[in-house]
């Protein structure tokens, strides 16, 4: 998988991404425009004039960020408003294109446990890259994401980790912080709830499920474009969670857009359940190798009754600041990849 590298100004960090990932963005891309004509009977132009709005308010009010989308566009050379599709990509015609799946945060007395299996299109896992982005005042991220998003799943120098469950509640407001910009306030974030205050005091463009955690804590942050809810850790120091809603959002339905979600998140609770109070790191892992109803497991297979396959599978101890991602399903890995700051 590619490792880029990037530090320096958001517009240097941008420009090395988009550098160094130039030929996975164009892929990403061509990815999008296929799938949003096919699903949306929307063309590139038309997704790029829903684009405009986000990069308005993006400019105005998170100008970093969009100085970032502007240096990878350089980078990559593509035009700005390609790239900020795909960076607001859960938000182009109500979230329709989603990701996310089967996450589990587990603090224990030795660990903080982060860990989810990211499923998706198999022809996207070719344009999965890792990004260790350095800024001043500011924590060191890595991050595993799609080429040319500016924010997804990784942890930060101090510790705080983010996942990504996708939710389908229909509505969108793009006045409020799109979702993958939401994942990298987060990485850029001191604490969990540092990172919670943050986006809660932005409001959230789209519905999603982040979960935030840190060597000390984790919260399951569910949000609309109108609400946020919390999942809080149980008694035994777990948040578990899948791909629809599990607390009241008031006015707002969720569609429950993956009935699987629901056996998913059983499954992953009762098996955690089953696990000493400091399981092991191949404990942890084993708990994604589960194909409990297949094709729609946790270790997922993409086939036409699933629509997606897990792609990889990150686990990471956030006390220790380090991590591994499995790329491909977790019972037939492709490549094992150690990440550590």
């Amino acid at each position: 998988m590619l490792f880029v590298e990037c530090k320096g100004s958001p517009y240097e960090i941008g420009h090395q991404h988009g550098t160094a990932a130039k030929t996975e963005i164009a892929r990403c891309i061509a990815f999008y425009a296929s799938l949003f004509h096919s699903n949306c009977k929307q063309t590139w132009p038309q997704v790029l004039s829903n684009a405009e709005s986000f990069e308005r308010t993006a400019k105005e009010k998170w100008p970093a960020y969009h100085e970032e989308m502007r240096g990878i566009a350089d980078g990559s050379g593509r035009e700005l408003l390609d790239i900020v599709a795909i960076n607001v990509r859960t938000e182009i015609n109500f979230g329709l294109f989603s990701d996310g799946c089967t996450a589990l945060a587990w603090g224990t007395e030795n660990r903080a446990w982060l860990a989810q299996n990211w499923d998706w299109m198999n022809v996207q896992k070719p344009n999965l890259i890792i990004t260790k982005i350095s800024q001043p005042s500011k924590p060191t991220i890595l991050q595993i994401t799609e080429a040319g998003i500016i924010g997804k799943i990784g942890f930060n120098s101090n510790g705080v980790g983010t996942l990504l469950n996708a939710i389908r509640v229909h509505g969108v407001d793009p006045t409020r912080l799109p979702v993958h910009f939401g994942l990298r306030m987060a990485l850029e974030s001191s604490s969990a709830e540092d990172a919670v205050q943050k986006l809660q005091s932005y409001g959230m463009a789209a519905s999603a499920h982040i979960l935030i955690a840190d060597p000390n804590t984790a919260v399951g942050l569910e949000f609309t474009k109108s609400t946020f809810a919390r999942c809080e850790r149980d008694g035994n120091g777990r948040v578990v969670h899948a791909n629809h809603l599990l607390k009241e959002h008031k006015d707002e339905v969720d569609t429950v857009w993956l009935k699987d979600s629901l056996v998913r998140l059983q499954t992953m609770t009762a098996n955690s359940e089953r696990l000493e109070a400091e399981p092991s790191w191949g404990d942890v892992s084993k708990l994604f190798e589960d194909e409990q109803n297949l094709p729609c497991a946790i270790c997922r297979v993409q086939t036409p009754e699933s629509g997606s396959g897990t792609l990889f599978n990150i686990v990471m101890d956030l006390k220790n600041k380090q991590g591994v991602v499995r790329m491909g399903r977790p019972t037939e890995v492709e490549e094992t990849i150690p990440l550590a700051l």
